[in-house]
């Protein structure tokens, strides 16, 4: 008897057992609940991606701020409240690459462009700037180009010398500046001349400027021909590319709360300078072995344009701001005598418009007749950095012209980069 119930129990046990395992592998209705919960993190993610890039916010803005003058946030991560428009022509300077309307700045920025163009010809040291890229009306990411000059304090200057005429509006943006370099290594010593040393020793002792970038060969050849360190050597640092025009950076100006300075440059000594020079020729000599073909990499995804949640806050009241007055559409801006064929636009009451320069020298050059938007667009040219290109193209008073090699070739790698092994913010 006593095994029988020992055997019921041990029954009734196994079948227990069995239900409970059964229970345990049947399938779980999803809670409605849980689905509700991941809906909001779905929705967001939607809403980035559809957002709109802040180049496309700022580059529609034709006229600056009206604000106090204010450099917000970091070069290349920032916005320009208050921005001064540089005339187009002025008694030692023109701008260049005028219907991309990137010649506003920060006030301080502007008046150290003017004190650079005079004071420097009247020296004799050069005769006259012309000048590339500042930044747009209220700063901000670019359309196309540049990573930096979105708080108005950086300024591209070309080391062409100014010729003695008037340029036609054409010619402001077709001719090219030209390349300092006879090769990756060295400077063509046709063009890069003690003038062109003077320009830029004049603008690195300005106690403004805070980092001059410049093509690492044509840093080498200042210190040459300095004798070696100097002073205002420190400030002058060796970026890729550049090889035709100097990056002047300034330092975060007074009132400008939440401009975030780039810092004191490093690794501009000229014995790190001949070190360059002495690794990147024996790179390049370095009997290169033939590498085996490698599978076709997977295409990486373009990381996600800059809105304007990614801009510090203040841009947001810099791009709702009204307009101040300057010139307006760029393209009614072009000198009368030089530029017969201008747009015919008519300018709001508030824009004062620079006085005419007579051009008895320049033969008229007529600007194709296109709608106010084609000259917009001009603007956002696919060509990364068009100022950079070297063509045959120069005029006869930017002297001969070099015959380059290809400067920045295998030699753009490692070597090319800042010296202090950080990448140039430009």
């Amino acid at each position: 008897m006593w095994r029988t119930v020992r055997l019921g129990r041990f029954f009734s046990l196994f079948c227990v057992t069995l239900l409970g395992a059964y229970a345990a592998t049947a399938p779980v209705a999803a809670a409605p609940p849980a689905a509700k919960q991941e809906a909001p993190a779905a929705k967001s993610k939607v809403k980035k991606k559809h957002a709109v890039p802040a180049k496309k916010l700022f580059g529609a803005k034709s006229r600056a701020a009206a604000l106090a003058p204010r450099a917000i946030g970091f070069y290349s991560r920032g916005c320009l409240s208050g921005g001064e428009w540089l005339p187009v022509d002025g008694p030692a300077w023109q701008a260049m690459r005028l219907s991309r309307n990137r010649n506003w700045g920060h006030p301080v920025l502007v008046d150290l462009v003017k004190k650079l163009a005079t004071e420097s010809k009247k020296a004799g040291e050069w005769p006259g700037l012309l000048v590339g890229d500042l930044t747009q009306p209220r700063g901000g990411p670019m359309t196309s180009g540049h990573a930096s000059h979105q708080v108005g304090l950086d300024a591209d200057i070309w080391l062409t010398p100014m010729p003695d005429r008037r340029f036609t509006w054409s010619e402001r943006e077709s001719i090219s500046a030209v390349s300092m370099l006879k090769n990756t290594l060295s400077v063509n010593k046709a063009v890069f001349t003690p003038k062109v040393v003077a320009l830029i020793k004049r603008a690195a002792s300005y106690k403004e400027v805070e980092r001059i970038g410049v093509n690492p060969a044509i840093k080498l050849a200042l210190c040459r021909a300095a004798g070696g360190d100097k002073p205002w050597l420190a400030k002058i640092q060796g970026w890729r590319g550049h090889h035709y025009h100097m990056h002047i950076r300034i330092k975060c100006p007074p009132g400008s709360t939440g401009c975030r300075s780039q810092g004191k440059p490093r690794g501009t000594s000229c014995a790190v300078a001949e070190k360059w020079y002495a690794n990147t020729k024996a790179w390049m000599e370095k009997p290169k072995k033939a590498r085996p073909k490698k599978k076709k990499a997977k295409k990486r995804k373009p990381k996600p344009p800059v809105t304007l949640a990614d801009l510090p806050q203040a841009c947001r009241s810099v791009l709702a701001a009204a307009p101040k007055g300057g010139p307006s559409p760029i393209a009614d801006i072009a000198l009368p005598d030089a530029n017969p064929g201008r747009l015919a636009e008519a300018e709001p009451a508030d824009t004062t418009l620079p006085e005419p320069v007579a051009t008895s020298q320049a033969k008229p050059m007529a600007v194709p007749a296109a709608q106010s938007e084609a000259v917009a667009a001009a603007g956002e040219r696919a060509d990364k950095d068009p100022q950079s290109k070297t063509t045959a193209a120069e005029t006869a008073a930017a002297g001969p012209t070099p015959t380059p090699e290809k400067e920045v070739s295998k030699a753009r790698g490692w070597f090319g980069m800042i010296w202090n092994g950080r990448a140039a913010v430009h």
